[in-house]
């Protein structure tokens, strides 16, 4: 049975448009409601089937009930909102899936979400910072497990009390170890066997600006009552004068420690030594030492042949330069003051962003440094870092350098002003701005 209003067999179509319609005409919007929009003109009234085709309403449904209308635009425009989209087939509009800026799109893609620039930079300063401490971090125990840790100063007796900041004796041996023959040759170390000190310095760390006192190696001093640094044995003083660099000589860095402490009344808080081969090759791993020497000399024991004027030192000059003695007429001390505007200048260079910044030329430098440098059981990386900065300023204005008074010879040995030594060492233990100069 036909459920169509009026709707004949298939096979008696008469004048109708299409199956299931009264009607002439195609149907309206009502049933194809996607193509009418709400809001519109008025659909005209349908041409009914009747005779004459006017005047005659549409006859009603039978059993169907009517749709809503789409034409006026009225409380049944809702019904079709998902379709009132101004686009009848195709991708629906907007940026979803299949529509404009979906996928496949190509071309026809919306912008991109807008690149989180705070969130990058956050990342990329947490990045920075996880590298630079794992590079520091392993700086540090590299650089600590190739420090020399050789010198035990508990061996050292009868010790001054400390007092205020802290005191290093820095020394430069004669060590020749780690030089072949043609080494020896090119920086005129000469083949001694043993070692002795070429340059012995107290460096004051403290509050109140920092200091460096320079020891002749030719001061008269007392060797005292020692424990033997291999022995164990203590051996008695007997009022025995002699160089300061002998100490050294007889029985290492620890009577050298007990000699000057004897002599001074100075507690020495760390120690650091540092050979020939060892000062050569920092100079030249940090690419030469830039500095001015203000008198032209020559001098065959060392190598020594300088120009007036500012120059680079390589590590062969540099060596030359600071050994220099039969040069000057007060042999010793200018030597003295020559060592400390060297170790300045050096402590400078090291220190400059070209070579702090480059790990070129900072592992090298270092390197060189740990591997000849021997210290005290005690000496952490921060003393030592300390030590090296306070090096940096004394020269710099940020404290004072000079050679321990001296107010005479006696048989060659430069004497001590005592007076004035005393001054000098009051003032370093209660860590007070230096009042005395020195020759």
């Amino acid at each position: 049975m036909n459920e169509w209003p009026e709707g004949g067999s298939d096979g008696d179509r008469g004048p109708r448009y299409g199956r299931g319609s009264a009607d002439a005409q195609p149907e309206g919007a009502r049933v194809m409601r996607q193509v009418r929009r709400g809001g519109g003109p008025a659909a005209p009234p349908a041409r009914g089937g009747g005779p004459g085709g006017q005047g005659a309403a549409a006859p009603p449904y039978s059993g169907v009930p009517r749709q809503p209308s789409y034409v006026d635009g009225g409380a049944d425009e809702g019904y079709d909102s998902g379709y009132n989209t101004g686009q009848v087939y195709g991708r629906p509009a907007g940026g979803g899936p299949g529509g404009p800026g979906g996928p496949g799109e190509g071309a026809g893609r919306g912008p991109r979400p807008a690149a989180n620039w705070g969130r990058r930079i956050k990342w990329t300063a947490i990045t920075v910072v996880v590298l630079v401490a794992a590079a520091s971090i392993g700086t540090y125990f590299w650089a600590d497990s190739k420090l020399h840790r050789d010198v035990d100063l508990s061996k050292v007796i009868d010790r001054p009390a400390g007092g205020e900041g802290t005191n290093y004796l820095i020394v430069g041996s004669d060590s020749r170890d780690g030089l072949s023959a043609a080494d020896k040759k090119k920086l005129h170390t000469g083949s001694a066997e043993g070692k002795r000190t070429d340059s012995m310095m107290i460096l004051h760390v403290g509050d109140n600006g920092d200091t460096l006192v320079s020891l002749p190696r030719d001061s008269d001093v007392e060797i005292p009552s020692y424990k033997g640094a291999e022995s164990g044995k203590t051996y008695p003083g007997t009022g025995r004068h002699t160089k300061l660099n002998a100490a050294y000589a007889e029985d290492g860095p620890t009577l050298l420690v007990r000699t000057v402490e004897y002599n001074t009344g100075l507690h020495i808080d760390h120690y650091a030594e540092i050979g020939f081969a060892g000062f050569a090759d920092i100079v030249d791993a940090v690419g030469g030492v830039q500095m001015t020497i203000d008198q032209p000399f020559k001098d065959k024991w060392s190598g020594a042949d300088f120009k007036a004027g500012p120059q680079t030192l390589n590590g062969e000059q540099a060596l030359a330069f600071v050994r220099t003695r039969h040069a000057f007429a007060a042999s010793d001390l200018q030597r003295t003051k020559n060592q400390q505007k060297f170790l300045s200048a050096l402590a400078h260079q090291v220190a400059t962003p070209s070579t702090v910044l480059n790990p070129f030329k900072l592992y090298p430098t270092m390197g060189a440094g740990l591997d000849s440098l021997v210290v005290d059981k005690d000496m952490s990386l921060w003393d030592l870092a300390s030590m090296f900065w306070a090096m940096k300023g004394v020269n710099g204005g940020d404290g004072a350098s000079l050679n321990m008074p001296v107010s005479g010879s006696t048989g060659g040995n430069l004497v001590w002003d005592k007076s004035k030594v005393k001054t000098l060492v009051d003032e370093l233990k209660n860590d007070q701005k230096v009042t005395v100069s020195g020759n």
